[in-house]
């Protein structure tokens, strides 16, 4: 890798860190090609990603972001998972590497707070955003949908007993 490809890596890595909301950070024991890959395609359906780096340039490109922290994190072969929701990349990672034991999770961060092991285990289990989002939508409409219940049920009682005395004058 020539110092056009590192300088390019490290910018990107760098945009990586500015825009995530969550970096985990991995220790790859042994991972094939074949787990590896099936690694990063769960990150990409869950909205996450996954990247081997080196960690000098890893640590080049944390500098001047919030992630500046996880740099005591990046000892031997590492991989870091980011990703825009707070827990989309926790739990894929950690749902991960409950089946496959050659992926440790060693740690990560939340902007300035550093996460040890149990941190991202606990932030894997909080609901992911679009979870949040449909408990509130039903939250939302569940009192609506009530009240419309309570209007109509009056209605549909009147209805009926109308109903009763159509039918009994016509028999």
């Amino acid at each position: 890798m020539d110092r056009a490809q590192k300088a390019e890596l490290v910018a990107e890595l760098n945009r990586t860190f500015s825009e995530a909301a969550v970096v985990v950070v991995t220790r790859n024991l042994g991972l094939t090609v074949a787990q590896s890959t099936d690694l990063r395609n769960k990150m990409r359906d869950a909205g996450a990603s996954y990247r081997v780096a080196k960690n000098k340039l890893a640590k080049i490109a944390s500098e001047g972001t919030a992630y500046t922290s996880v740099n005591d994190l990046l000892v031997g072969p590492t991989g870091l998972a980011t990703s825009l929701d707070p827990v989309a990349a926790a739990k894929v990672a950690v749902e991960f590497a409950k089946t496959n034991d050659k992926l440790e999770i060693v740690g990560g961060a939340m902007g300035d707070t550093v996460l040890d092991v149990d941190g991202v285990k606990a932030l894997a289990t909080l609901p992911s955003l679009d979870e949040l989002r449909a408990k509130i939508v039903g939250l939302v409409q569940a009192p609506a949908t009530k009240v419309v219940q309570i209007i109509q049920a009056p209605a549909g009682q009147l209805a009926r007993v109308m109903g009763a005395y159509a039918a009994k004058d016509a028999a």
